[in-house]
Order: structure tokens, then C-alpha cells, then sequence
């Protein structure tokens, strides 16, 4: 309502109109005079700010202003007196109303110069906008969730499904049955290329939390400086370059599995605030003051040793002993070598029909290779050297570049040769400045650090004898 519109109606005498408008108005309505003290309050004033109209009157408005404004309200409210008109505050900013408890609210204000027989007065009309903020914020979660869903579903993921009939793999799959069904925190263990992503959204799929999302951070696929805003998110102005508020991947993944990959690579200095995310079920934002409830289920994945860094201070111990609640060690491919021959006819299927090849037979030989290859990248490597072979192979049979396999057991073989000669000769060198001693104090053992078994048992794998060190 324009101030010239309250002055008609007062000029027509409808000041009982005007009354019931002031009285019923959905919004909080405050008249002050020039110095700010309060003269009037609505009904609603009472409801919004939880103080009785009576503890108002003749106060100054500024009891209904944050603390942090303050200071600078009496400078803004001169300014407004000597050029008084209708008019927005803090137009482009957000401004927030103070409850009698001492709590925050959004709001926006407009103001209004009134005539009065008694002089000019300011009235504000303040509207709570704490239901529109959460509106927005759930609209934005419901964007990013969306946006991240679809960055989900382009990717590609190595295989639709676990492939194999290992006694391994299968002893896997039940401890994965078993957990699923429970909230409790799984720890997947295995080398890079295992299929460690495939096991959690396997857990996920059987989980009471199917419906919702599944949320996946690689710890160490983004740079430690941004690591804590990809996962608590962070508010608009907490950092340069932060033009907006964005919503972490942990908040992404309320009521649904959240999966840490790498989280041997998480850093340190973030490992107590997951850690307190996870036990308390609360975090705030970069930059943020309100805490956010958050309710996940946590999967979490290495193919570091964690108790060994934990033990050696680069990994929290509490944050450990968390995480490795139910452990699921998936087996590397050397292990399970009978599942060898069922994953490579699922990756010439899967890629032929892709690229439009009508791949039908794979030669004996090249299959023997295959699965006598250790292969070191696991399930990840063989999907790749098949799909190598598929592009390789124009007409109905593979053609498999096994000559590649035999460049790289060359080069692995030279690599551990190197590495062997190189440690025999300095053990020979340290035991004879130590003139043969293996054990005791200033011996072989205790120079080189380990205990006396583990050298006699290096010195018997590196073929070394007495008399080449006395």
C-alpha cells in the first residue's frame, strides 16, 4: 500500500478501513517517527517477532534489527528523513529481522512516508521470507541433484553388472549381500581396475536407500583446495570466485548411499570434519554458520593400505576405525584368472556391438595369453585391451595385440631385475662394513631397519651366501 494511497483513505475518513487493513495484514507493519522510536505495531508483528506490542512502544526500531546492522541504522535513517518517498531497503541485499530470542530471519522491507495531523511518519511493511529462502534452497538441491544425476548417467561406467563364478569374487558378493540390507558404513578394499565402484552401487541397488541417490566423490580426482566445497558445499562470498551458493556432494546424497572413493587420498586437515559429519549428522557449509541435518549411508573405497597409514600418522585412526566397520576386499584378477575368459567374451560383445563389428571367434592362443597375463591394472586394463582388440579387428575373428603384453612383461622383468641387483648390492654393502654381523647391536639388521628373520629371509630370495660378504 503507497503512502498516497493511505492518505486518500485517511483524507476520506475511512480511518477504520485503514485499521482493519493495518490489523489483518499478512505482513508485520511498523509506524515510527522521525527518530526511529516505535509508535504502532501490527498484530503480526507480534507473531513474527515474538514481542507483545506494548513492549515496543516507544522503542527504537532498531530492537528488531541484527546486532551487526546496528551501527550503521541511525546514518541510513537521517538520510531516509531527508528525502523521504517510497521505497525497497537494501535493494540487492539481504536483510534479516531479529526475534526476541535472538534469532535470525530473512525478510524485505519497504518504507513510506505518511502525513499525520501530528506530522510525518515512516511506515514499514516487513514480510517474512524465511518459507520463499527454502523454497528457493529446495529448488536449487532439486537442480543440482538433477544436474549431478545426469553427469551420472553419460558417464560410463567399466561393465553394467559383475561378471565371474571365482570362489573369490563369490565370497565377495555374499559379504555384499549381507551388508546391504544394513545401514552400517562398508570399507571396499582392492587394487586400482578391481571394480571397487561396481561393489558399492551393488550395495547401494540392495539397500533400503535404492529410491535415492548415489552420490560418488573421488578424493583424489579434485585438487585439495577445492575438496571441501565439492563436499560440504559452500555459500555465496565464502571465497573468490564463489558468485553463488552451491550445495555439496554429502548434501546431495541426503536419505542415499554416499560413496568416497580414494579416501585414502582424502587430506588430513578435512579427515575430522567428515568425521564429524558422519557422527553427529550435521555439517555447515564453506563460508556458512547454519548447520545442515544430514541423514547418508557411507561407502568408502582404497587401494592404499589405511592401517599402515594410520599407524605411520597419515591417516586419522578414529576417522579408520569409522570407516572399516563391515570390509569387503574385492580380489585382483591374477586371483580369480577362471572369470578371465567370461569377462573377455562380455567385453568383445559389449564393444562390437558399440562400434558396429561382428566379432564371432577368439583363437584359442589369444585367450591361453589373456588369462596367463598378471594383469596388473585388473578388470580395468583387460576392458581396455579389448576394446583395443575390437577396434583391431575388421572382420569376424579378434585380433589381438598380444605382442604388447610381451613389450610390457619385458619391461616389468628388466624393471624387478634392476631393482633386485640393486637391493642385493647394498644389503653385500652394509653387511660388509658390518664384517658379516647380521644380528645385534650395530648389525646388518638393525642398519637396514628390519628384524634379523626378515634379513635372513630377503638375503635367501636374493641368493646371497657368506662368503660373498666375508
Amino acid at each position: 500500500m503507497t503512502a498516497h494511497a493511505i492518505n486518500k483513505m485517511l483524507s476520506l475518513d475511512s480511518k477504520d478501513l485503514f485499521e482493519k487493513l493495518f490489523e489483518f495484514s499478512p505482513d508485520a507493519i511498523v509506524i515510527t517517527d522521525h527518530t526511529g522510536s516505535i509508535l504502532r505495531a501490527n498484530a503480526q508483528v507480534e507473531r513474527m517477532f515474538g514481542y507483545a506490542r506494548q513492549e515496543l512502544a516507544g522503542r527504537s526500531v532498531e530492537i528488531l534489527i541484527p546486532e551487526r546492522f546496528r551501527a550503521a541504522h541511525p546514518k541510513q535513517r537521517a538520510a531516509y528523513t531527508a528525502q523521504p518517498r517510497v521505497r525497497f531497503m537494501g535493494a540487492g541485499l539481504e536483510l534479516y529481522g531479529r526475534r526476541k530470542d535472538g534469532t535470525e530471519f530473512p525478510v524485505d522491507i519497504m518504507l513510506g512516508p505518511v502525513d499525520t495531523p501530528e506530522g510525518t511518519v515512516v511506515l514499514g511493511v516487513i514480510r517474512d521470507l524465511s518459507q520463499k529462502k527454502k523454497d528457493e534452497e529446495a529448488l536449487r538441491l532439486s537442480e543440482q541433484q538433477k544436474s549431478y544425476l545426469e553427469e551420472e548417467l553419460v558417464s560410463s561406467h567399466q561393465f553394467d553388472e559383475l561378471i565371474g563364478q571365482s570362489a573369490k569374487l563369490k565370497r565377495a558378493l555374499k559379504q555384499v549381500g549381507d551388508v546391504a540390507t544394513t545401514d552400517a558404513t562398508v570399507l571396499i578394499l582392492g587394487e586400482t581396475g578391481t571394480g571397487k565402484e561396481l561393489i558399492a552401487r551393488a550395495i547401494h541397488r540392495l539397500s533400503p536407500r535404492r529410491d535415492f541417490a548415489f552420490v560418488r566423490l573421488n578424493c583424489s580426482a579434485i585438487p585439495s583446495g577445492l575438496l571441501e566445497s565439492e563436499l560440504f558445499g559452500h555459500e555465496k562470498g565464502a571465497f573468490t570466485g564463489a558468485i553463488a551458493q552451491k550445495v555439496g556432494r554429502l548434501e546431495l546424497a541426503h536419505q542415499g548411499t554416499f560413496f568416497l572413493d580414494e579416501v585414502g587420498d582424502l587430506p588430513l586437515e578435512l579427515q575430522p570434519k567428515i568425521l564429524r559429519a558422519l557422527q553427529e549428522k550435521e555439517f555447515e557449509r564453506v563460508g556458512g554458520t547454519k548447520t545442515i541435518p544430514v541423514n547418508v549411508r557411507l561407502v568408502a573405497a582404497t587401494n592404499r593400505d589405511l592401517a599402515k597409514m594410520a599407524a605411520a600418522g597419515h591417516f586419522r585412526s578414529d576417522l579408520y576405525y569409522r570407516l572399516r566397520v563391515f570390509p569387503v576386499t574385492v580380489p585382483p584378477l591374477r586371483e580369480r584368472r577362471d572369470d578371465i575368459p567370461l569377462l573377455v567374451r562380455y567385453f568383445v560383445n559389449s564393444h562390437s556391438k558399440r562400434m558396429g563389428r561382428h566379432i564371432e571367434t577368439i583363437p584359442k592362443t589369444t585367450m591361453d595369453t589373456l588369462v596367463k597375463w598378471h594383469w596388473p591394472g585388473n578388470v580395468r586394463e583387460l576392458e581396455n585391451f579389448i576394446e583395443r582388440s575390437v577396434i583391431l579387428s575388421p572382420g569376424p575373428e579378434l585380433r589381438a595385440p598380444l605382442a604388447e603384453l610381451e613389450i610390457l612383461e619385458a619391461q616389468t622383468e628388466a624393471k624387478d631385475t634392476n631393482l633386485e641387483s640393486a637391493e642385493r648390492e647394498h644389503i653385500l654393502r652394509v653387511l660388509r662394513e658390518c664384517r658379516g654381523m647380521i644380528g645385534g647391536s650395530n648389525g646388518g639388521a638393525e642398519r637396514l631397519g628390519v628384524k634379523r628373520t626378515t634379513l635372513n629371509s630377503k638375503m635367501k630370495k636374493l641368493g646371497i651366501k657368506r662368503r660373498d660378504y666375508i
